[in-house]
């Protein structure tokens, strides 16, 4: 609790940013609970641990509502109680070579349980069906077993030397700043309306893979993308809507793309994908799947007169491939840009590709 009172800017901050299963640093101390103190105890400091949390951190924040706490709450009571089974009977923490292994056997049991029961509740709650919404990034998962370690540090700490148990809190709080520090960097490169790339995020982003595919003579996708019409969807249902249907086709085109492109919004309702090593029989297919994916959009958008669903949305994109479309990147995204204004004009709602002239 007292990590969680000098931390609580901190804490609040992270919270705000984060948009995927946040770690919150509690595994420290619930963990080590677990290591040194009975099944009911240990749970009785994880219940009290995000009590503290809620009543001094969370409340009042619309990404933290009360059942959200009770969610997460319930998923480290069952990971404390799965990995409590693994080191029970053992007369106060195990020791030796067979006991490290059972440490190491009781963090892998907490942290499969806490990272499943999470995913659980995110699905449930959101149908969300990507590895990263419902299981974090491989960051995030290094950070909880980086806890894990510092919990078991901690555990140690009581049995042999409970006089440096406080000072475990200073790496735990500067980790808890530098993670910060990494989601606010982050956060510098995000569009606030559609959760992708800004445009000047994304502009450093290609540059320098158009320079790796220069060294490896590898080829080298840009496509530029623009919503049809999209001045109607302002004018009919207002731009609050707009903005949410902005962030629909965001997510869509980032889930229709393959996992390592780039999305970026390039401005209004414009945005680029980069998609590296893509040659010019890779390119068409992917466009085409993503135009066929905004077609299928359906959104409820709150308007003056009650709810209302978006549809009949369609996007024509423009299409250029490294070396063919250009050797440098501005000159890539103006081909994809005549290529985008050639669609329009034959029609919107198409793919159109072009090489340089």
């Amino acid at each position: 609790m007292l990590q969680a009172e000098l931390s609580r800017s901190v804490e609040r901050l992270r919270r705000t940013l984060c948009d995927r299963p946040h770690i919150n640093m509690t595994s420290v101390w619930t963990f080590a609970g677990v290591l040194v103190l009975p099944s009911g105890l240990a749970l009785a400091l994880g219940l009290l641990i995000y009590l503290h949390l809620w009543f001094r951190v969370w409340r009042g924040m619309s990404h933290r509502p009360a059942y959200r706490v009770v969610y997460c709450a319930a998923a480290i009571v069952i990971s404390c109680l799965a990995a409590g089974a693994i080191v029970a009977g053992w007369n106060g923490l195990p020791v030796g070579f067979a006991g490290s292994l059972k440490i190491v056997e009781a963090a892998a049991v907490f942290t499969v349980a806490n990272a499943f029961i999470v995913a659980l509740s995110v699905y449930l709650h959101t149908g969300a069906r990507s590895p990263r919404a419902l299981f974090g990034t491989g960051d995030d998962n290094l950070l909880e077993v980086t806890t894990l370690v510092l919990g078991t540090s901690t555990a140690l700490g009581i049995v042999h030397a409970p006089a440096l148990v406080p000072f475990v809190l200073l790496p735990v709080l500067v980790l808890h700043r530098s993670v910060l520090v990494r989601q606010l960097e982050i956060a510098a490169n995000i569009d606030g309306k559609t959760g992708v790339l800004n445009a000047h995020a994304w502009h450093a982003l290609s540059e320098r893979e158009l320079s790796s595919a220069a060294r490896a003579k590898s080829k080298l996708g840009v496509l530029m993308l623009d919503l049809d019409h999209f001045k109607q969807v302002n004018d009919v249902y207002g731009h609050l809507a707009g903005d949410v249907v902005l962030k629909v086709v965001a997510k869509t085109i980032s889930e229709h793309v393959r996992d390592y492109d780039s999305v970026g919004r390039f401005g209004g309702e414009e945005f680029v994908v980069l998609l590296p090593g893509a040659t010019e029989t890779e390119v068409l297919p992917v466009a085409e799947r993503v135009r066929r994916a905004v077609m299928a959009i359906e959104v409820e958008v709150a308007t003056a007169s009650g709810p209302r669903i978006v549809r009949g949305l369609s996007v024509s994109i423009g299409a250029a491939v490294y070396p063919s479309g250009g050797t440098v990147l501005e000159r890539l995204l103006h081909v994809a840009d005549s290529a985008l204004y050639q669609a329009k004009n034959s029609g919107r709602n198409r793919v159109v590709a072009l090489a340089a002239a």
